[in-house]
Parts: C-alpha cells; structure tokens; sequence
C-alpha cells in the first residue's frame, strides 16, 4: 500500500531540506576552493542541488503540499563545522573535499532510506534519478579527494 499524501509530502520536504543541504554546501566548497576547475565543478554541483530541490517543491504542490524552502538545522551544523576546519588546515583541498564526501555520504542515506518506502510511481522514478545523481557527486568527490590525498 502507497504511503499516504501527508507522509509522501514530509518526506519530499525532508530531501528539499537534504537537496537545499547539498546546494549550500556545494557553494561554500566552491567558495573555499582555489582551484578554477573544482570551483567551476562545485559551483554546478550547487546548481544542480538547487534544481534538485525545485523538481521536488513542485512535487510537492503537485501532491497539494506546502514545500519546505530552507536547508536542515544539521546542514547548518555541518557546513558550520566544514567551514572551521577549513580555517584550521588552511583551507586544505582535500580536507574541504572530505566534508564534500561526508555530505554527500549523508544525501545518499537520506534517499536510499526515502527508495525503501512504498512511494507512489512518479515520486519513485524522480526520487530514484536525483539519487543516481547523489551517487554521481558522491564518486566524483571521492575520487577528486583521493588524488587530492595523492598529490
């Protein structure tokens, strides 16, 4: 049985809240970074976050919900965290690149833990694409930092 309207709603705006996470803190990394080419790539990472939010907010209209329009407390926390331990290593490219990492490890959670419920037809295919997305960010950060680590 499909979860009800009101629950498929609040777990659309808990990834708005997640995809709004991402968009944030892609645009600080993207910020901390002196590299042009991890900027450039960071900064469209952030808009695509941001258009990943925006697919869900009309979702969520569609379903004859309000959508959330802010990030999460813990976001806040832990760009708040990535943006002091960016001042402590200098803004370090592979530390900055962690904190990516971990973030997207975050993201992926949240919508592998959104898949496993019973989600109407529509929902699951948008939501299944923008995690395929996650995923992308996830493996090219990871592989950024690991060269990073190498150098």
């Amino acid at each position: 049985m499909n979860m009800d309207n009101k629950d498929t709603i609040s777990l659309l705006n808990n990834l708005i809240e997640t995809s709004k996470d991402g968009q944030k803190g892609f645009r600080e990394c993207a910020d901390d970074l002196k590299n042009p080419e991890l900027k450039g790539l960071f900064t469209q990472r952030s808009a695509e976050c941001a258009a990943a939010a925006s697919e869900l907010q009309q979702l969520v209209r569609s379903l004859g919900g309000d959508p959330e329009t802010s990030s999460s407390a813990a976001g806040t926390l832990h760009r708040g965290w990535v943006n002091l331990k960016s001042v402590l290593t200098g803004h370090s490219e592979e530390a900055i690149l962690n904190e990516c990492e971990r973030g997207e490890d975050v993201a992926l959670k949240h919508y592998k833990e959104a898949l496993e419920k019973d989600l109407p037809s529509n929902v699951r295919s948008i939501l299944e694409k923008q995690r395929q997305g996650v995923q992308r960010n996830h493996d090219q950060v990871k592989a950024l930092r690991n060269m990073a680590r190498a150098s």
